[in-house]
């Protein structure tokens, strides 16, 4: 049987590596070189280091990274930490080559609060005891218009999270594209999020500002997760459309 083998570079794991008769699959980066797959199958390219402006964006980012750390360490009870691990052995997550993987509950603490404090939500410290993922939104759509430089997101407003107070729907839109591109892997930027108000659900659609200017024609992605009241956070999910006028 094929084996996924980590590649670790200076403590950090930068690819995943599948061997069969040869290595068959491959995700990540080693060196210079990024590994990946398209629909027309798997190809590497040269790997891009992004400049380290320090915007106020990953600033924040930064920051919600180390205080949650932190948190998870010094503030969380030994219950709290043991109801996160529970969840994480629990839920069964995909990773990049498409294997069903668990993560620890440091990670999903991580995870969920690392997104809450993009949308400046308070913390969710006790641990999930629905050991389910959100299920995306089939009805998930967007349209841009270069006039207004507003998302229009179309979702399903009778949705569970809708209906509760702390639910949210996250939105980030990516980087526009020229029309004829057809993939899209970044880079995003945080949108805002759309809140469930239990008894009194927000009506479909919604919208919100760009945070890439967009200009007719051009082709946009924009993805969203859901957050549940208990803190379960969904995995990304897409839509596409060309910016309008």
């Amino acid at each position: 049987m094929p084996a996924c083998v980590p590649f670790f570079f200076g403590g950090a794991i930068m690819a995943l590596i599948k061997f069969g008769g040869g290595i068959t699959e491959m995700r990540g980066s080693i060196a210079g070189n990024v590994f990946s797959k398209n629909r027309y199958g798997n190809y590497v390219r040269s790997r891009t280091v992004p400049v380290n402006p320090n915007t106020a964006r990953q600033q924040l980012v930064r920051a919600a990274l180390s205080t949650y750390t932190t948190r998870w360490a010094q503030t969380l009870t030994a219950g709290q930490r043991t109801a996160w691990n529970l969840y994480g052995s629990s839920v069964v997550m995909t990773n990049k080559l498409g294997e069903s993987i668990n993560l620890s509950g440091y990670n999903h603490y991580i995870r969920t609060n690392s997104i809450l404090a993009l949308g400046g939500v308070a913390a969710i410290d006790d641990g999930p005891t629905v050991f389910e993922l959100p299920e995306a939104d089939p009805t998930f759509a967007v349209a841009i218009s270069e006039a207004t430089q507003l998302i229009t997101v179309t979702f399903d407003d009778t949705a569970d999270w809708d209906d509760e107070t702390t639910g949210h729907m996250f939105i980030f839109q990516g980087q526009p594209q020229n029309a004829q591109r057809n993939f899209f892997g970044g880079p995003w930027r945080y949108v805002g999020q759309i809140p469930g108000e239990a008894g009194v659900p927000l009506a479909s659609p919604q919208t919100k500002a760009c945070s890439f200017a967009a200009t007719e024609g051009q082709r946009n992605w924009v993805y969203a997760r859901i957050m549940r009241a208990d803190g379960r956070l969904s995995a990304p999910f897409r839509a596409d459309c060309t910016v309008g006028a």
